[in-house]
């Protein structure tokens, strides 16, 4: 585990910043614009199969619209 020191250096909270930038926004994507809020399947097999086709639509989202510019 992480501790609050290792957080609070000025190296830590530029790692963190970053994380901010660029995996924060994919999970606010995949649960505000895609529902994806909990698991509807069980067990491990089948929850990792969803969550790699979520992981997928959001990539080939990603691609479609970074292509068009």
């Amino acid at each position: 585990m992480l501790s609050i020191s290792k957080i609070d250096s000025p190296m830590g909270r530029h790692i963190y910043s970053q994380r901010l930038g660029t995996v924060e926004p994919v999970f606010g994507n995949l649960e505000s614009n895609k529902g994806l809020n909990r698991f509807t399947l069980r067990g491990k097999t089948k929850v990792n199969a969803q969550w790699l086709m979520y992981c997928m639509v959001h990539a080939i989202e990603k691609i479609a619209t970074q292509g068009q510019q």
